[in-house]
């Protein structure tokens, strides 16, 4: 049995995941969704896996969002990637994996 791939911030993702969340005293955890056109949408989440502050869209080196997520605000149909980057020490697994669905809206079990 393998072992779930965990997904990281990129290197470019910390400082805005670290601001997230020194702006939201509730969260717990900062959603990353990443699109097929570079673009990122971010929101901080509280131990419930409710919002802790806006969804905030941005793409590294840029001024702006693309012209596509201008149109259609990143539609799901088009996210590459998307994992809960944790404050420390984060929720214990089984309050993850429940977060994690709720957001995401995807549950991974080791029972495959």
């Amino acid at each position: 049995m393998s072992k779930e791939k965990k997904w990281n911030p990129e290197k470019s993702e910390l400082a805005m995941i670290e601001g997230i969340l020194e702006g939201s005293p509730d969260a717990i955890g900062v959603a990353v969704i990443r699109l097929d056109c570079g673009c990122r949408k971010m929101a901080a989440v509280d131990k419930e896996g409710e919002p802790a502050s806006k969804i905030i869209m941005y793409r590294d080196m840029e001024k702006s969002i693309c012209a596509k997520c201008k149109e259609d605000n990143g539609y799901f149909m088009r996210v590459t990637e998307q994992f809960i980057s944790w404050a420390e020490p984060g929720p214990d697994e089984k309050t993850r994996q429940r977060i994690e669905a709720k957001v995401l809206g995807v549950q991974e079990t080791p029972y495959h």
